[in-house]
């Protein structure tokens, strides 16, 4: 039995997409975001992917009484996978050139995943907040919904063939109860586990199973809906629910949850009560609704690198207009997408055998690439922490170099990335011995602990082989450096840092305190990252409130660097920002690539290659502190 054509479905998903579209493009208005509940078009297409595979599954078990595999997968095959691969190969080059090492190892990985149906696992599991700032550095995060629904094709067909065969008349009360424990996951989960119910089938399977109740009732009844004044009032009711959502719903809201259910009974009620005599389904019916909807597909796969590469790396300015024409050539670039890659693999006169060998080639060139980047290319983009610096330091340990003046670094991964700094400075591992505590990002404040515990004479507070470490260093140690990129749990807002300094100073210690920037340990990299300039004092105040202004929680950096610059001069205590050595002011340019090769791994951290880049400026920091 061949599936009816409804229009006003391609038109839900006309919604869908242009609502996750301009969610992601992040329109404002008089400083109003809009459509900040766009990313409620992912579960439209959830339910309208339910009710579709469903009604195909069952009416091809209702009519033969048996079910083929192997053409539903092959028509899943020639659906989804010709414009991902043509979308993920276009992306390569682009990524290559603008994504940061660290980035375009995550580019890699979720391209890796995204071929094995498991894009959704890869986010959840590394940290990846749908939404948030960071995802903009990801090109092919909005693949997780894709990993849900193709994980739904494997997992359901199997499941729905089982009951049909041996427990039919159960088959609705299975489909409701799977519902109802779906929807009782996402609503715990939203509250106790929100990125994993995010992401993963079983908290988002009620979205499909609600559609698949919908093809039941229909195939059992023969018709939808038949009752024409509901079939008039309950489309209107449900547009206007779908509406509500992507206007009002927003990054803070519960979902999915309860919540949820109001814009999954919106499209619910437009599948079942549309019919060609009522307005709503004449809306979506038009042309432009329809035409919306046939490339949405390739809309959803296009739209989100494009907004990364050429939105966030300020390759374009970013004001409204120049966002409609991005729009249209998004939606220009779609068309072709479909047109010349959808359409024709999904024609039967071409053998799938052919197809199946032209894909099965693109995934092993994406595989062949994304490997060969994760395991050769970029190891050598990585600062080598545990390698060439650490050994330097054991290898001085190991001999004697009394002649050498001892500075200690104290700090986080930062601290790492300035010894490397040191290191491949020749002239200065000549006179000096550079070295630092093994520590993490995010051991600073306890390193600063350990520090104080035999400062202050307090009693040991912290790892017992960490406090002899500090004690023995700190006492041979000429010089201390203090680096870090700041934080809540840092070394500056450390109530003991205070007193350290006093000692340092009661010991004739000299210090210095390395600081990421004094606006702001993000903004700085944030402005640096995007435009590979020197921001002046306007631009660097315009991004300063807007990342403030997010409720990202860091009101307290600005705090502190206005509090503790003051406090720093006042007290006579040196400092240097990374800007003063990582950016080249007299030109008014913070260098992104020299000589072909990418200074940073991400935000902030530098490359080899970047280490090696700025070592030549690395002595500004130590004759900073020979300076009385």
């Amino acid at each position: 039995m061949k599936p009816i054509y409804r229009p006003e479905i391609d038109g839900l998903r006309a919604i869908a997409v242009c609502a996750v579209i301009l969610y992601h493009a992040q329109i404002n208005i008089f400083g109003h975001q809009l459509f900040k509940g766009g990313f409620i078009g992912v579960d439209i297409f959830f339910v309208i992917s339910g009710y579709l595979i469903t009604s195909i599954i069952l009416k091809e078990l209702v009519t033969t009484g048996s079910f083929s595999f192997k053409h539903f997968y092959e028509r899943r095959v020639r659906r989804i996978l010709p414009a991902l691969l043509f979308v993920m190969l276009v992306s390569l080059p682009f990524a290559w050139m603008y994504l940061l090492p660290s980035s375009f190892i995550d580019f890699s990985k979720s391209i890796l995943y995204s071929l094995g149906f498991s894009s959704n696992f890869y986010f959840h599991y590394s940290g990846q907040e749908y939404g948030a700032e960071s995802g903009l550095l990801k090109p092919f995060l909005h693949t997780w919904s894709l990993s849900v629904e193709e994980q739904y094709y494997i997992i359901f067909p199997i499941i729905l063939l089982i009951t049909f065969k041996y427990f039919r008349k159960y088959l609705i009360h299975i489909l409701i109860l799977g519902f109802v424990i779906s929807l009782g996951l996402a609503e715990w989960g939203s509250r106790n586990h929100p990125s994993f119910n995010f992401y993963v089938l079983p908290t988002r399977g009620w979205e499909l199973l609600a559609g698949s109740i919908l093809a039941y009732f229909e195939i059992k009844k023969g018709h939808r809906s038949e009752n024409q004044k509901l079939n008039l009032i309950l489309p209107t009711i449900g547009l206007l629910l779908i509406s509500h959502s992507i206007i009002f719903f927003n990054d803070n809201i519960f979902h999915p949850s309860f919540y949820t259910l109001s814009p999954i009974i919106g499209v619910c009620l437009i599948i079942w009560f549309s019919n060609k005599n009522e307005i709503i389904t004449k809306l979506l019916s038009t042309k432009l609704f329809v035409g919306i909807g046939l490339i949405s597909y390739s809309l959803y796969l296009w739209h989100y690198p494009i907004f990364v590469f050429l939105v966030k790396f300020n390759l374009v300015n970013l004001n409204i207009v120049t966002k409609f024409f991005l729009i249209i050539s998004l939606i220009s670039l779609s068309i072709f997408s479909y047109y010349f890659i959808e359409k024709p693999f999904r024609l039967k006169k071409i053998k799938f055998k052919k197809i199946f060998i032209v894909l099965f080639l693109k995934s092993l060139l994406l595989i062949l690439f994304c490997v060969y980047s994760l395991n050769l290319k970029f190891h050598s983009f990585l600062t080598k922490y545990d390698g060439e610096a650490r050994n330097f330091i054991l290898s001085y340990d190991n001999n004697n170099f009394d002649e050498r003046k001892n500075i200690f670094i104290l700090g986080n991964s930062y601290a790492h990335d300035l010894l490397n700094v040191f290191y491949n400075n020749n002239e200065l591992v000549d006179d000096y011995y550079f070295y630092t505590a093994v520590s993490d990002e995010g051991r600073a404040n306890f390193q600063i602990d350990c520090l104080s515990d035999f400062l202050i004479k307090k009693k040991i507070t912290c790892n017992k082989n960490l406090f002899s470490f500090f004690k023995t260093q700190y006492e041979k140690s000429n010089y201390i450096i203090f680096a870090e990129r700041l934080k809540a749990s840092g070394t500056y807002l450390n109530p003991n840092f205070d007193k350290v300094v006093d000692y340092l100073k009661k010991d004739k210690k000299k210090f210095i305190i390395f600081l990421d920037d004094l606006r702001g340990a993000d903004t700085l990299d944030v402005y640096i990252h995007r435009k590979g300039d020197v921001p002046n004092k306007k631009d660097l105040d315009k991004l300063e409130n807007e990342f403030f202004k997010k409720g990202k929680g860091n009101d307290w950096k600005k705090n502190f660097l206005e509090k503790n610059k003051k406090k720093f001069y006042k007290n006579e205590i040196k400092f240097l920002t990374r800007s003063e050595i990582y950016c080249d002011y007299a030109n008014k340019n913070c260098p992104l690539i020299r000589n072909n090769n990418k200074i940073y791994r991400d935000s902030g951290h530098l490359t080899n290659n970047g280490a090696k880049y700025f070592s030549t400026k690395s002595k500004l920091i130590v004759e900073k502190i020979l300076d009385n």
